[in-house]
């Protein structure tokens, strides 16, 4: 355990790193790219970069800094997203229409923050404060991989269809290993049965942290069952795409099948039929059009869960539990195809003993819903809307994804979707019940 003082002087670094990672994927982007909400789960990227130091000024500055001035009163309410204990905020459709203020203001406004942070944890702040810096770090990195989800969708959208950065690699020669049906049962290589699941932070240590949706720690039942060895890749999916998996309404739960209809799904998102093609098929990915041929033995993503549970149910398994998952994963380094990689898209699985890409790649759907757990309780006051409001028609992913920072994922990290969520880098894993 840390203590209070080098506790501070290890978020303050932590906190340099994490701000130069937003400012630093938004290199390759201009004002105008910044502007962009083209979808209605996505934000402009100018939008993340105030929200972010709005959580700051709003949850750290304005409360523990005695006297102190707001660096514009209105952005109180212009950046907040969804707190209503706060007060008013505006629709989030209406955030492309806020070409006031001007990106140099936005900037202005995250030094100001920036420098009123690093005055607060120089001054050896208590424990509560300390919490709260780990907790905005953890926000700002989550914006920062919805910053590189939103701004893929906005370039796809435009009729140019830009890459973010062009690709310093060509086409990956890597083929994806078979999968392997890797048994977990009593024995091997643990024993499932009554497994503890979730995480409990020790409230003295201010250098741990978790979200509340990640507490308590808790006992659950894991019955004996096979795990695939990798996720599934473009080229399997496109196999279900080619036996009409998208006209065949017995592998497809009934919202799904009418979300199909209304939406017109006929693949994942950002693949297109390209008769020019060997395949077929292209993908838009951040560096732009690839031949589904350079990409088939990458895991498939932008699936929803409609999607990747009628896969499951076609290919004759099922979706994981997310505590299925996190027995496997909580036995694993947190290491993978993630941000830091500046892959920006998913690689092929490496061949090895054990699951691959348990971390990184794409996050991976869940057949869980998403609920609190046995004792949970949310944070006090408005920090109680992070997570627990939205437990209501989501469902779990688990594994994070190219774009997540490294930092940001581990094995009882819960993410949360609606299942006809697509925007997102989501793809899956399969399972099948019994060791044998």
């Amino acid at each position: 355990m840390l203590t209070q003082q080098s506790a501070a002087i290890s978020l303050l670094e932590r906190f340099r790193a994490v701000r130069a990672a937003t400012t630093r994927f938004c290199g390759p982007l201009s004002p105008e790219d910044m502007m962009v909400q083209s979808c209605a789960e996505a934000s402009p990227v100018k939008w993340h970069l105030a929200h972010t130091s709005w959580f700051f000024e709003t949850f750290l500055l304005a409360e523990f800094v005695a006297g102190y001035q707001a660096f514009d009163p209105d952005f109180r309410w212009l950046f907040n997203s969804y707190y209503n204990s706060l007060g008013e905020m505006p629709e989030k459709k209406l955030r492309a229409s806020f070409s006031r203020p001007p990106l140099d203001r936005i900037l202005a406004y995250r030094a100001h923050v920036e420098a009123g942070i690093e005055r607060l944890l120089q001054q050896t702040p208590e424990d509560e404060i300390l919490r709260r810096v780990a907790l905005g770090l953890e926000h700002e990195q989550q914006h920062l991989e919805l910053a590189a989800t939103d701004i893929k969708h906005a370039f796809f959208t435009n009729p140019l269809q830009p890459a973010y950065i062009d690709a310093k690699d060509g086409p990956s020669s890597m083929i994806a290993p078979p999968v392997e049906w890797l048994p977990y049962s009593p024995g091997y290589p643990v024993r499932p049965g009554i497994v503890e699941v979730g995480i409990s932070p020790n409230p003295r240590a201010v250098d741990s942290f978790a979200f509340d949706n990640e507490t308590p720690r808790h006992p659950v039942y894991v019955a004996p069952f096979r795990l695939a060895s990798r996720a599934v890749t473009c080229a399997e999916y496109l196999t279900f795409i080619e036996e009409g998996g998208y006209s065949r309404p017995e592998v497809w739960l009934s919202e799904g099948w009418s979300t199909l209809h209304a939406e017109g799904w006929q693949a994942p998102l950002y693949w297109r039929r390209d008769a020019a093609t060997k395949s077929g098929w292209s993908i838009y990915t951040l560096h732009g059009w690839r031949s589904l041929g350079e990409l088939s033995e990458t895991p498939v993503c932008h699936l929803s869960f409609f999607e990747a549970d009628a896969y499951a149910r076609w290919s004759g398994h099922r979706l994981p539990t997310e505590f299925e998952w996190e027995f496997v994963a909580a036995q694993m380094p947190i290491q993978g195809n993630l941000l830091e990689s500046n892959a920006l898209h998913p690689r092929p699985a490496a061949n090895g003993p054990g699951p691959q890409q348990m971390f990184g790649d794409v996050w991976e759907w869940t057949q869980s819903p998403y609920t609190g757990y046995p004792g949970y309780k949310p944070l006090p006051g408005a920090l109680g809307e992070y997570n627990g409001k939205f437990m209501s028609s989501q469902m779990v992913l688990r594994g994070g994804s190219c774009v997540t920072p490294q930092t940001h994922i581990r094995a009882t990290y819960r993410n949360f979707f609606t299942p006809a969520t697509r925007w997102q880098f989501s793809g899956l894993r399969l399972a099948r019940d019994g060791a044998s």
